[in-house]
């Protein structure tokens, strides 16, 4: 019989059927179109068949007609599996609350480990855990990707230079590297400080040397400004000269701004979605319909549910749909010279030393070509041009 599994889903009845009116009984049943298979004779007098539950009561005229006994001996299919499971319903629902539990609990942070940092960096690193709602009882769906923890603390807390960020179960592990700025050595031997660069002296600290230049002297490149060699001519002893030599350094750089240019931006609307996702299969939960923006970028995470250590193949999905738009940027004359200077700043301060000061600036050279500004920039730097130079001995 063709479509049996459809039968199954309606529930199927075995029959046995006693009597002397056998034959004459299962022709009744074919001409009510009542569907009878799997027929087999049981003795002279009784057969067994299997039929849809849908007919049972069609049974009981012809079985009174031809003088037959009917005994159900099996029941199967969808209606019987139901109402065993119903019967057994504590059961099921106890083990579906139990894998829920159970789930739930291994997709929650139940630990946070800090290595490699001082108590004081460890108490920072854990506020501003706190702050970023990754603590233990939080629930790892709503924490964002190791990658976007370690970029965040990076830049929040000074006192870090690098923390790797692991999720091993459901234990966060932190592994921290501090900015530690290993104390220069001290030099033993004998040396000059000479000059690192051209440039005008502006101030000097000289811990220990003789200084063989004064302020507003102009040097070159390998000039001494401060010698180890001290005491009398006749007596000249050597030593490591120390010391910071300030001068005034000049730099020039170049910068083109166009006077118009268009750049995206996001205006601050969102929209957010929620999936979840069965291998490749993607099923949305919350957050249905296809955004309303016009132009949209789209970030999305994935977090894999577990049970126990185990990765199951399952994930829960959030996108975030940011609305952009396209804004064009006029820059008059003095804004666009404004802006140059400010991006010139910028340029020489990642060439130079943390200590290094700008004490005065000029424009060389300005014009407008082609839609563009173009700025040439002349800084004058104020930094430590003083270099470790050793003395050889018979110099």
């Amino acid at each position: 019989m063709k479509n049996r599994w459809i039968e199954y889903y309606s529930g199927i009845l075995k029959v046995k059927v006693s009597g002397k009116g056998i034959e004459r009984f299962l022709n009744q049943l074919i001409r009510m179109d009542i569907h009878v298979w799997n027929v087999k004779r049981h003795g002279t007098e009784a057969v067994v068949f299997s039929m849809r539950l849908k007919d049972a009561k069609k049974l009981r005229g012809p079985a009174r007609s031809y003088g037959c006994k009917i005994r159900f001996l099996e029941r199967s299919g969808g209606p019987f599996f139901l109402y065993r499971l119903w019967t057994n319903s504590g059961f099921v629902l106890g083990a579906i609350v139990f894998l829920f539990v159970v789930i739930f609990l291994s997709n929650m942070v139940w630990g946070i480990q800090i290595k490699g940092a001082s108590p004081a960096t460890e108490h920072l690193i854990r506020k501003e855990l706190d702050k970023m709602g990754i603590k233990t009882g939080t629930l790892q769906f709503f924490i964002g990707s190791p990658e976007s923890i370690q970029r965040e603390l990076t830049d929040n807390i000074e006192a870090l230079t690098w923390v790797g960020v692991d999720l091993k179960g459901t234990t966060y592990h932190f592994q921290v590297v501090e900015k530690d700025e290993p104390e220069k050595p001290e030099m033993l031997s004998p040396q000059n400080l000479v000059a690192d660069r051209e440039a005008v002296i502006h101030s000097m600290f000289v811990e220990k040397g003789e200084p063989v230049v004064s302020i507003n002297d102009y040097v070159k490149e390998g000039d001494l400004l401060v010698s180890g060699l001290i005491g009398k001519e006749e007596e000249k002893q050597a030593v490591a000269a120390k010391g910071e030599v300030h001068g005034i350094t000049w730099y020039e750089t170049q910068v083109e701004i166009p006077l118009k240019s268009k750049f995206q931006v996001f205006n601050g609307k969102e929209k957010r979605k929620f999936f979840i996702k069965l291998g490749k299969l993607a099923i949305p939960v919350w957050g249905f319909g296809k955004p309303e923006f016009k132009q949209y970028e789209t970030a999305s995470h994935d977090h894999t549910i577990k049970l126990f250590k185990w990765e199951l193949p399952l994930a829960f999905r959030k996108e975030t749909i940011r609305e952009s738009e396209q804004v064009t940027r006029v820059y008059t004359r003095l804004e666009a010279i404004s802006s140059a200077k400010e991006i010139a700043r910028k340029d020489i301060k990642s060439r130079l030393s943390e200590d290094a000061k700008i004490k005065e600036e000029k424009i060389l050279h300005q014009s407008i070509e082609n839609d563009k500004v173009k700025v040439i920039i002349s800084f004058d730097i104020i930094q430590d041009i003083a270099k470790e130079q050793p003395i050889i001995q018979g110099d």
